[in-house]
């Protein structure tokens, strides 16, 4: 009769456990095993992790940075960059424990000019990856004139200099998705070749699949060159402003206001909803399209205080690449407090956003910057507020020559007018 083993660590006998495993004098059973592989397997994991952080930010640095070239969209940013984060953790890790870990694509809704498109170049940035902006409006079913869906990840290969492998870890940002919702059909009278029919060409790419891609061109060329690309782990970003999108539930809480007055900034962050899949597919996309996007962002419109921090603290606000202009010049540029309040209230007057900015302050500048390199001896520029509405002349400094300095910044005005 053989001799009954005890498991040396848990102290089990042979007839409790499946297996045991013997040495000369040690024994372990298929227990005591299992367990100390899966202690092995979580360390191998918390070893794994440490060294994909070296590569890549956690959330609350990835925000940081977001925090350096956008200003506002708090509750934005943080859904971005856990979103970014998850990402690339399943492109390292795609499969853990025999669970496939799926792709979550983005959709970031909110007004124009507040930042949709920058966010998305923001986040390319961070992992230092190719980017390729895409515009919904241009892409048509196939067999129809326009841009087939394909070209999208041409863009991309263009960007990543026609490395494949570089490209499949980029990211896609497809700007004015909203302008690719179903038409009713009271809206046009022929085929509608811009909308449901691109959202279902989309739904493969967005998913992940192996696409023949046109190296450069458009697939409706018979002759173009043609290569297999794998949108698996391609990141793709939507961006729309999707108007009128909530624009019943404004009437309803219009009728229901008990009394007039203003109400509070908290008060209106408190009733915002977020905005469900049930709203997109009502203002008309897919229920197909919907479930490949499953992260939405929602972005706020600016105010004019966030349009005044625009101006000023990004690391590239248009401000400061103005001020480096004028220094390349020999000239320093200076825009006062007011000045930047007045483009501000600009802006916010015309409803244009942050992208707005810059065409104000090009209308402002034009003039300065057509004159000002042919002037000598000019050490300031003063932008202010009562020269932007047209009520005094430009503030200038000189450097020496007092005794002309008046004569010269009549002069120069006159040109600056005229």
């Amino acid at each position: 009769m053989s001799e009954i083993h005890n498991c040396d660590f848990c102290g089990k006998e042979i007839t409790e456990v499946k297996k045991i495993f013997s040495s000369e004098e040690a024994h372990i059973c298929d227990e005591c095993v299992t367990m100390c592989a899966k202690v092995l397997e979580k360390e191998l994991i918390k070893d794994n992790k440490k060294e994909f952080q070296k590569g890549l930010s956690v959330p609350v640095k990835i925000k940081e940075h977001l925090d350096d070239y956008v200003i506002g969209q708090l509750e934005a940013k943080k859904v971005l960059a856990v979103a970014l984060y998850n990402h690339y953790k399943r492109i390292d890790k795609p499969i853990v424990k025999n669970v496939e870990i799926e792709k979550s694509n983005i959709m970031l809704i909110g007004p124009t000019g507040s930042g949709k498109t920058l966010l998305a170049k923001s986040l390319a940035r961070i992992m230092d990856v190719p980017f390729a902006v895409a515009d919904a409006t241009a892409l048509t079913e196939a067999g129809y004139v326009g841009e087939d869906v394909e070209s999208i990840l041409s863009r991309l290969l263009a960007a990543a200099d026609f490395d494949v492998e570089k490209a499949k870890r980029g990211i896609v940002y497809i700007d004015e998705i909203d302008k690719i919702a179903n038409k009713s059909e009271s809206s046009t009278s022929g085929r509608d070749v811009s909308g449901e029919g691109v959202q279902q060409g989309l739904l493969k790419i967005l998913e992940g699949a192996e696409v023949y891609v046109p190296v450069k061109g458009s697939r409706k060329n018979s002759s173009a060159e043609t290569i297999l690309f794998d949108t698996t782990h391609v990141l793709f970003i939507c961006g729309g402003a999707f108007v009128g999108l909530r624009e019943d539930d404004s009437h309803k809480k219009s009728k229901k206001a008990p009394k007039m007055g203003f109400l509070k900034k908290e008060d209106i962050q408190e009733n915002k909803k977020a905005i469900e899949a049930k709203e997109l597919i009502s203002f008309g996309l897919i229920p197909e399209f919907i479930g490949r996007i499953p992260v939405i962002a929602e972005l706020n419109k600016l105010s004019k205080e966030d349009l005044i921090r625009v101006l000023k603290e990004p690391k590239n606000a248009i401000t400061k690449q103005y001020e480096i202009l004028f220094e390349l010049d020999g000239v320093e540029l200076i825009f006062t407090d007011e000045a930047l309040e007045r483009i501000a209230e600009i802006a916010h007057e015309k409803d244009v956003g942050a992208r707005g900015l810059r065409g104000i302050i090009e209308n402002i500048m034009l003039p300065l910057q057509y004159i000002i390199p042919s002037e000598d001896n000019l050490e300031k520029c003063i932008i202010t507020k009562e020269y932007i509405d047209k009520e005094k002349d430009i503030e200038l400094v000189y450097k020496e020559n007092n005794d002309i300095q008046e004569s010269t910044k009549e002069i120069l005005f006159k040109k600056i007018v005229n």
